[in-house]
């Protein structure tokens, strides 16, 4: 059993999350869509889903704690620095939820426990 731990959290995501969301968006989706998306995503209020069930939505894969990124993230955790929410869209074509940013944030909290809270913005395609 992974031993639950108190994470902190940002009210807001960080301004520089939304240009890396946009470059990942855009090897996706055309640039209009991806342009929607962000100014959506810059208004959308935070919300929070459970980790596990992001990670169900997306189909994506785990990283491991032994990915850089994700053990400098959970580092933060640990030393509790607070985090940035993560950002979604919610491509319902598709039946999935992309990770447009927050995806190695979502993993190091998920080493620590999958049932904890993650604020997000998410938004629909």
């Amino acid at each position: 059993m992974k031993k639950s731990i108190k994470i902190k959290w940002l009210d807001e995501p960080k301004e520089s999350n939304y240009p890396a969301a946009k470059s990942y968006l855009n090897l996706i989706y055309d640039d209009v869509h991806v342009e929607k998306m962000i100014t959506q995503l810059l208004k959308a209020e935070v919300t929070a889903f459970k980790a596990k069930d992001i990670f169900r939505a997306s189909s994506l894969s785990l990283l491991g704690v032994s990915n850089d990124r994700v053990e400098r993230d959970r580092k933060k955790i640990k030393d509790s620095e607070a985090l940035s929410p993560i950002l979604l869209v919610r491509d319902s074509v598709n039946g999935k939820v992309i990770i447009a940013d927050g995806y190695h944030r979502l993993c190091a909290v998920y080493s620590f426990d999958e049932d904890l809270e993650i604020p997000c913005k998410i938004v629909s395609l």
